[in-house]
Order: C-alpha cells, then structure tokens, then sequence
C-alpha cells in the first residue's frame, strides 16, 4: 500500500485574524494603542494571504495534467476556410526604342614610323605626332578630348631567307590617340587636316550621344505601351480580360547606329573626307505582369 499523504495542517484565516486582534490590544496609553493597532493589522493581513496561498497548494498539487492530444478549447481552433484557386496571371516582355541623334564622334588615329633603330623609330614617331596634337589644338580641339591610348615599339623582321632565321631589318614606331570631336559638321574636314599634319593611322569611328536621358525615357515608355498591348490580345485570345497591373520591371537599355549620311563641307581642295554619322537607335525592354479576369467579369 501507497502511505497515505497527509496535508500539514494551517491555522484558519478567522483565528489568524483574533490573534491580530489580541495583539493589537496589547499596550497602554492612546498614541501607543494606535500603532500597535496599525501594526498588528498589517501583520494580520500578511498572515491570512500566506494561510489562504498556502491553503491553495494541496488543491493545485492534485490537478491533473492536460493530456498532449486533449482537444483545443473552441477559440483556440482553426476555422476551416474555403480553399480559393490561385489568381491567373499573364507576364510579358516587350520593347520600345526611339532616336536620337548623335552629337559626339570618338576617332582612334595616330602615327606610324618605321627606321632602321628602334631610337629614330620613336624619335621620327614622337615628331610626327606631336604636330598631330598641335594641330588639333590650334582647330579648336580641347586637351580633354585628346588621349593617348597605345604606345608600341616592334622590330620588323625579314622571313624570306628559307632555313635562316629571320633578320631585323628596322624598327616600326606607333602612338595612338583617342580623339572627340563635338562639332560633327567639321569632322571630315579635321579628318582630312590630320592626315596633311602626319597621321597615317585611322582605326575607327564612333558615334555617341553625351545625354541620352530623353531617348531612353521615350524607349521606356514605347516599351510598357508594348508590353500592355501585347498583354491585351494575348488575354483575348484566351478568352479572358486584362485585368490590373501587379509588377513592372526594367531591362537594359541599348544603343546602336542607324547609317545616315551626313553632309560635310566642301574646302578650297575640293570636297572633305565623306562621313556616315548615322542615327542613335535607343532601346529598352520591359517585363509586366497582369492579373487576368474571366469574361464574366470574375477576377480568376
């Protein structure tokens, strides 16, 4: 047999209360009576909430434990909620472009020497471009839109000898320069002054736009336009109605030439360098996503 717990036993609020009561009597005299009263009343109250807390224990020690797969109390319990389907949804990509034209050409030229020492080769070289520079300054051409971008020195050697090695027959000097030109109505004629002034050398021609914010903003906008049309006839094909925008992305933005000539100025020699400056064709691409709703008008 389990012995049997017994519950120590605990002195009763009501006779807690008469022994507060007796000690609030004790003392003499009136201001005396007043304090030990209001003492011993406190000491009373404390001693009843300690009898009545621990009264409690025996009652709280034999409450039993909520079993884990007890159920939960009704405000504690889902509520069982229709299932809705996933809202359709049609996603597009779609370009817009615009033009612009060019206001800035970008030119690599430079000088090219060949001598029979490598030190002649770049003195001669070193020469030739500096009237080069000169020259561009004296047209106007700023300091910051000239840059020297390759510098090479390289010996020229003979392979016809079959079975013998090659022999270095000299010495091939180059400098290269980056140029900008902003005035495109005078690049011909600049291109042709370079050429009497020593450059031998004319590695390409680009043609860019300093400030393309506007071009680009009117390619968005053609793009989302795009976009939004393509979105509204593939929906009615498939039955459905466009319905309102839920994201909208940006891709890259691109911009390539389109060929146009450009007319030059003629000079006292005759007619300039002809020059293509072409037309900037700006891009941009755009990716939207769309709610699509039924053609009763139920959003899916």
């Amino acid at each position: 047999m389990k012995p049997e717990m017994i519950a120590p036993a605990h002195p009763s609020a009501r006779s807690l209360q008469a022994i507060g009561a007796k000690q609030a009597r004790l003392g003499t005299g009136a201001p005396s009576r007043r304090i030990h009263a209001g003492i011993a009343a406190k000491v009373a109250a404390g001693i009843t909430a300690l009898a009545l807390g621990a009264a409690a224990l025996p009652a709280l020690a034999q409450t039993p434990p909520v079993p884990a797969d007890a159920p939960q109390p009704p405000h504690q319990m889902g509520h069982d909620k229709k299932a809705h389907p996933a809202m359709a949804r049609l996603t597009v990509t779609a370009e817009g472009e615009s033009a612009a034209q060019p206001d800035l050409a970008t030119i690599s030229l430079g000088v090219s020497v060949q001598a029979e020492t490598a030190a002649a080769a770049m003195a001669e070289n070193a020469t030739r471009q500096q009237t080069v520079i000169d020259k561009l300054k004296a047209e106007g051409i700023e300091a910051r839109d000239i840059q020297t971008s390759g510098l090479s020195l390289s010996p020229v050697q003979n392979y016809s000898q079959d079975g013998k090695p090659p022999v270095i027959t000299g010495y091939m000097a180059q400098n290269m320069v980056t140029l900008r030109v902003r005035d495109l109505a005078r690049l011909g004629p600049v291109l042709d002054m370079l050429v009497e002034a020593g450059a031998n050398e004319i590695n390409g021609i680009n043609f860019t736009r300093e400030d393309t914010t506007e071009a680009e903003d009117a390619a968005r906008t053609n793009a989302v336009a795009a976009a939004h049309h393509k979105a509204e006839v593939m929906a009615e094909a498939a039955g459905m109605k466009l319905g309102r925008l839920i994201a909208l992305s940006d891709g890259a933005v691109s911009n390539g030439p389109r060929p146009m000539m450009m007319a030059t100025a003629n000079d006292a020699k005759g007619r300039a360098t002809p020059i293509e400056a072409g037309e900037l064709s700006i891009s941009a691409s755009v990716s939207a996503t769309y709610a699509l709703i039924a053609a009763d008008g139920a959003a899916e």
